[in-house]
């Protein structure tokens, strides 16, 4: 599964969280903050927890390419290592409950 998302959109929290809550889905009390997206991304192949309306099957890994990232914007650079950082530890935590990678990242500078 591909998911894409615009990096001009990025150039606060409010944004990414606005920009991630449009693509996937998320409930409507969604927090807008690190935790609440971290528990979103977490359950991407779990579609009963109702956190997303964007699913992967189990074991599948969805590729989320950030396009239009031109790396001259300290805000959108600051957005971008939030998302990185979420991915991250969203992966770190399905492994260290034996459950395999749900995400990751590709850009595209165009």
């Amino acid at each position: 599964m591909l998911i894409r998302i615009d990096a001009r959109r990025l150039t606060d929290a409010a944004g990414l969280h606005a920009t991630l809550s449009e693509v996937l889905g998320f409930p409507a009390g969604y927090g807008k903050n690190l935790d609440a997206l971290v528990d979103c991304l977490t359950h991407l192949d779990d579609p009963k927890a109702g956190m997303t309306k964007v699913h992967v099957l189990p074991g599948q890994v969805a590729l989320l390419v950030i396009d239009h990232l031109t790396g001259k914007s300290a805000k959108e650079a600051a957005q971008v290592t939030a998302l990185l950082d979420a991915v991250a530890f969203v992966n770190w935590r399905r492994l260290e409950k034996g459950q395999p990678p749900v995400l990751a990242v590709a850009y595209d500078h165009g």
